[in-house]
């Protein structure tokens, strides 16, 4: 019987629920980290409840070797495919952080080219740039501004910190600091630009050849073969649908891994 006629099915579909319920949902942006793998947490979720569910159905004879195969196999498509758009949403969101970080700082040192107090400057900033307001209340208590930009989300924060930090050590003028910093962080823009157009292509083929498989699945299909009964009902299919979709997952996350990787620079 294929696994898709008995009650089984209903076991793939809550193994599969308890994979997105037990996904873990990080927040986006991440705040910065220190090096090292900045995504290594997408794949420390193990979604315990799966697995449990799936060894108790395992143990109690409600599916054999071959449906928890399939079963296991559907969760981990799941998971991993939500663990690649959450990769998406946080670096478009990280993206966008940057730009805005760097509206502020270009923002501030034309504040204070125009003869703004820095406390002036930052409230006028931090209307378009939340990542600003624990500064500006440092600024208004006569706090340390430079440990509050630290504490941002964005890496590109810390630059500001120090461009403040050595304005005041040094007697140079803040705005000329911010102004400089200002065009380092447009430079570096550009340059992410360019990696994120370059990996692009990358990301597209990688995806381009994990649908490939399924494209073919439904031409044969379509023509009258029958791929799919193959791959679900017998063991041979099975081993060939499990092994295939971990390949090809494996695939994607590793391109994921090495775009990342360039992304961050060294």
């Amino acid at each position: 019987m294929s696994p898709w006629e008995g009650p089984e099915w209903l076991a793939v579909a809550a193994v599969v629920a308890a994979t997105l319920l037990s996904r873990p949902r990080p927040a986006s942006p991440a705040p910065p980290r220190r090096a090292g793998r900045a995504d290594g947490r997408d794949a420390a979720g193990l979604p315990v409840v799966g697995v449990g569910l799936l060894a108790l159905a395992a143990g109690t004879g409600w599916l054999g070797a071959r449906d928890v195969a399939l079963a296991g196999t559907g969760a981990a498509v799941v998971a991993g495919v939500l663990g690649l758009a959450a990769r998406g949403r946080r670096r478009r969101a990280e993206a966008a952080l940057a730009d805005e970080v760097l509206e502020a700082c270009s923002a501030l040192a034309d504040e204070l080219r125009a003869g703004r107090s820095p406390e002036r400057a930052l409230e006028l900033a931090a209307r378009d740039c939340r990542e600003l307001e624990p500064a500006l209340r440092a600024a208004r208590l006569g706090a340390d501004v430079p440990a509050a930009l630290r504490r941002g989300r964005h890496r590109d924060l810390r630059l500001l910190a120090a461009a403040w930090q050595v304005s005041h050590r040094s007697g140079e003028g803040l705005a000329t600091a911010l102004g400089r910093v200002a065009d380092g962080l447009v430079r570096a823009r550009a340059t992410r630009q360019v990696v994120a157009s370059e990996l692009a292509s990358a990301r597209s083929t990688a995806r381009l050849l994990v649908a490939l498989p399924g494209l073919a699945l439904l031409a044969g299909g379509g023509a009258g073969g029958r791929p799919w009964e193959f791959l679900l009902t017998t063991t041979v299919g099975v081993a060939c649908l499990v092994g295939g979709l971990a390949l090809a997952l494996g695939g994607l996350w590793w391109i994921e891994a090495i775009a990342g990787d360039v992304e961050r620079g060294p």
